[in-house]
């Protein structure tokens, strides 16, 4: 079972980073908080604890990992043909949750890439994540420390729930700022791409890149996590209103409770007095749902519901990323 320790995340216990950096250095598995979600942390460079990150998560081998670094001079050490573009965006955007995909250097073990040549990179914006990298003085490769499909965790119980049994240690730095993964930008191309939405937008990418491209096909979304297996889905089977009213939306839940236990998360207040049904209600924004929505799914899967029913937010600005979330998650898009 995996330890858990708490931590204050402004100033974390030396000698519990120490702890956890010493776990990382003989290939072990320590989940910690970014600013996004817990990650489950590998060192990068070890081909076999990255494995074991892999069997733990049961997370597809192709679906390869983001590698965190505490500035350039690591950034160094697992990247190569940096760009000048690329460059001015960390320079913009880091520390913070904005992926690069460059060019992976040979001493990256290619498992870490799913045999790609390009190698996902970002520089976390939480102490507790730098502090670890710092200590252990290696790359760390973590995806987000949740079983692989479940929603993606931003507490540190969330990730207990999950991975207890198959981690070495926790570390507990409170709920996550975020609450949504990092955008994933891929520099290898003529054109950067936008291989997956995030917190950090296509229109202040524009204003360090000029053009941004977004990613289609198959093959370029190879490059990034998280973009063509299922993700952050509850066990419940989740329905996504994109596009209705009020009382269309209590009609919808009231035809589900025929039949079943259904759950409403959303920014609309429903009148259903039934002992069936759970409901969740968020401000219509995008930093609240993004904050809420992975943790609030999690909330009403533990009552076993047989149907989540969840409502839409607007695309504009941040919002793009959390619709993108939501769609993965969903069983049916109406």
């Amino acid at each position: 079972m995996a330890v858990t320790i708490k931590l204050d995340p402004a100033d974390p216990q030396p000698e519990a980073m120490s702890q956890a950096a010493s776990i990382i250095r003989r290939g072990g598995l320590v989940a910690f908080p970014t600013e996004t979600v817990y990650g489950l942390g590998a060192d990068a460079l070890n081909a076999q604890a990255i494995k074991r990150l892999f069997e733990a998560k049961g997370r597809p081998a192709d679906n390869p990992l983001i590698v965190h670094v505490d500035g350039r001079e690591m950034l160094s050490r697992v990247a190569q043909g940096v760009s000048d573009e690329a460059h001015r965006l960390i320079e913009k955007f880091w520390p913070g949750p904005l992926t690069l995909v460059l060019g992976r250097r040979r001493e990256v073990p290619a498992i870490v890439s799913a045999d790609l040549a390009t190698i996902a990179v970002r520089m976390p914006q939480n102490k507790i994540a730098l502090e670890l990298i710092r200590q252990s003085n290696v790359p760390i490769a973590a995806p987000s420390a949740n079983l692989s499909g479940r929603p993606s965790p931003t507490r540190a119980e969330h990730v207990a729930s999950d991975l207890g049994e198959r981690i070495d240690m926790i570390l507990d730095g409170g709920e996550t700022r975020i609450g949504i993964e990092s955008t994933v930008l891929d520099m290898t191309s003529a054109t950067p791409l936008i291989l997956r939405k995030g917190w950090i937008t296509e229109e202040q990418i524009r204003e360090v890149t000029g053009a941004v491209g977004i990613a289609r096909s198959e093959e370029e979304l190879s490059r990034s996590p998280g973009t063509r297996h299922r993700h952050y889905s509850p066990r419940a089977r989740v329905v996504l209103i994109e596009q209705s009213s009020p009382g269309a939306i209590e009609r919808m839940c009231r035809k589900y409770l025929e039949s079943g236990t259904v759950g409403f998360l959303g920014h609309t207040r429903l009148k259903i007095d039934d002992a069936r049904f759970s409901s969740i209600v968020l401000r219509n924004d995008a930093g609240e749902y993004a904050r809420s929505i992975y943790r609030a799914l999690r909330e009403l899967d533990e009552k076993r519901l047989d149907v989540i029913v969840v409502e839409a937010i607007s695309e504009s600005g941040e919002g793009a990323a959390v619709m993108d979330r939501l769609r993965r998650a969903a069983s049916e898009i109406v």
